[in-house]
Order: structure tokens, then sequence, then C-alpha cells
């Protein structure tokens, strides 16, 4: 080892020492762990505190929200969900339900001595593995490398916004308009939850209780906006949509045969991005998707360009990388049965299932 080298491990140790052992986030300090992640380049709005509140007390699962500190103030923050299933295993997630997560720290000692943490947690609780659903890779992990996010500049401007968009979406979005289709801000999670479960359904996909819409709006004050397109008085379809710092995240969202028959969901993620350009929003957030399927090329249309995402996992007692997602043959069967459950049966037993997914 070089001179140099020996000198900076040297003060990387030191550094290190300086940083207070790993805690565990309590309610008294939930104020400050939300002003380090609003002001954390890093940090996403699935880093908010408000997110254990949901884990812990409307989907049921132990949440354990890692932090560090140095002299007093916080460096680094890591959420973990703790989502224990007969169906889908045992797995300690940075963040469940979400698709950020990961380690939020200013410096590489504070992002290790968190990952480190997490690590000795995963082996503590006998979990399968540990997964960090990372923005940027953490280390030399297993990683999975089909998860894709797409983020984009939006203007002030509509029109500025329409003419970034590729020729042929922006006629799919011309013709949403063309049939009349209104944009509607609402106060409450009902006509929301009527499409998403339909629309999941539909998709051989359990989705969670309106009471869980709910809470979001609760838990989020401000930060949650749910728009909702119709056509002479009828539902086409919904989206709830978040808003961090500069930016619009749409995440739940969808409709039913209205949607595809008026581009329905082009007209609505144009509103979105257009109420959120004039309110002074910077970033499009259209969130995760996997390569090669629908929703992939759906956002691509739009001239997206997709960003990798780093899914990277620690092993305790699996073997090999967990596959949950919706194009492994092994769900098949319970996707197409799923599709053909009566509504009412598909919206008793959607939530039970969906917040044992992760």
């Amino acid at each position: 080892m070089s001179i140099h080298a020996a000198i900076a491990k040297h003060q990387a140790a030191e550094r290190r020492a300086e940083l207070s052992p790993v805690r565990t986030l309590e309610d008294g300090d939930t104020r400050r762990w939300d002003q380090f992640v609003r002001s954390t380049p890093g940090a996403t709005f699935y880093h908010l505190s408000g997110w254990r509140h949901l884990l812990e007390n409307v989907l049921g699962h132990r949440a354990y929200y890692l932090f560090v500190e140095r002299r007093g103030e916080i460096e680094g923050v890591l959420p973990l969900g703790h989502v224990r299933s007969l169906l889908f295993g045992n797995a300690l997630i940075s963040t469940p339900f979400l698709v950020y997560g990961g380690p939020a720290a200013l410096t590489p000692e504070a992002r290790d001595a968190l990952v480190e943490a997490a690590c000795e947690l995963a082996e503590r609780l006998g979990v399968d593995y540990l997964e960090l659903r990372n923005l940027e890779p953490v280390g030399d992990w297993p990683t999975k490398t089909q998860y894709v996010t797409f983020k984009k500049p939006i203007d002030s401007d509509p029109d500025v916004n329409m003419k970034a968009i590729p020729r042929k979406q922006r006629a799919m979005i011309r013709k949403g308009i063309k049939a009349q289709l209104q944009a509607e801000i609402d106060a409450d999670s009902s006509r929301l939850f009527e499409t998403l479960s339909e629309c999941k359904r539909n998709l051989g996909t359990p989705f969670f209780s309106q009471r869980y819409l709910d809470a979001i709006i609760e838990t989020f004050p401000g930060q949650t906006e749910i728009l909702t397109v119709t056509r002479q008085g009828q539902t086409v379809c919904s989206v709830m949509s978040f808003r961090f710092r500069n930016e619009i995240l749409p995440y739940y969202g969808g409709g039913g045969d209205l949607a595809r028959e008026f581009k329905g969901n082009d007209f609505m993620y144009w509103a979105v991005m257009e109420r959120a350009g004039q309110a002074g929003v910077e970033i499009f957030d259209y969130g995760r998707s996997t390569e090669g399927t629908g929703p992939y090329r759906f956002k691509k249309h739009w001239g997206f360009e997709a960003q990798p995402l780093y899914y990277q996992y620690h092993l305790v007692r699996a073997d090999s990388l967990p596959n949950f997602s919706p194009t492994n043959a092994k769900y098949q069967f319970f996707i197409n049965a799923w599709k053909r459950l009566p509504l009412p049966v598909a919206r008793a037993m959607g939530p039970w299932l969906a917040r044992r997914l992760g």
C-alpha cells in the first residue's frame, strides 16, 4: 500500500470513528429525519418517515428506520421494512411497496455504517435476504438490473412540454382532448380506489384497500394529489401523485375500458404534467418499470430515457435472488386466475394479499 493510500485509509477510519452508533428512529426524531431527507440530494419521497407509520399501522409490518449522526447532526438514513409472508418469503426491504430506497447519506462512512447495520439486522432477524432499492449502487452485491426509472425536466409552459413529447404520443393526447376528456382534482380516494382496484384485477394483480389510500393522504397532507379523468360524467381513469421538492411523482394510477377507448391514460399523465409545470414543478418522475414491458414502452414513447435502478441483495437464508415479477412464468397461473375473479371478490381479498407482496 502506498503512503497516500495508507493516509487516506487512516483518515477514513478517523471519520468513521466520529460517527455515532446507528440508531433506530423514534417518534421524537421524525422531524429531524424528514428535514434531512428533504435537504439531501440522494434522498427521495420514499425515504420520508411517514412511510414508517403506514408500514406499521396500516400494512402491519415491523419497520426499522436506521440513522447515524455526527456531532449531533443526522448524516445518513436507511428506512427498512420487514415483510413476512408464507407466500412470498421473509425479507428486510428498503423500502417495501415503494420503488426507491437504500441509504441516503452525506458521506461514504455514514452510508457504510448504515449498510453494515442493515446486514447485521437481517442476520439477527433470520430473513431470507436484505433488499436495497438503490438509485446508485452501494457495493459489490448481487444486483438486479432489469429495473429502470424515468425522469425528465418539465417546463412551466405547456406548449414547451407538449412539443417535447414525440409526435405519435402527442397524437394520443390530442385524441383524448378531442374526446372531451376532463381532468378533475378529487378531495378523497373514492374514484381512485374504484378505478385502480378494477384496473389491477384486470392485470391479475391484488391491490390495497381504500383505507391505505386514505392513510397516505392523511400522512402526507399537501404532498398528495388525486387527478381523475372523466368523460360525460363517467370515470375514465385516475392517478395519485406525490410532490417532493421540485418533483411530481405519479404513483398509483390506471383505468379500464374507457381509458383504452379514449386514450385516457395518455390524457391523464399529460394533465398531471401540465398542472405540475404550471405550479413550478421542474422534474416529472414517471417511476419504475421493468425493461421490455408495456409500461416501459409507454414511458419511452413519451420521450423519457430509462435510468438504471440497482436493486441489491445481501442473501441470508436464500441461495438465489428472489423473482416475484409478473413476467415470471411461475406466477402466470395465479395472475390468470386473479383476472377472472368477480370484482367484489378481488376487492375483498386483494388487500390481504397486496400487503404481503412487498
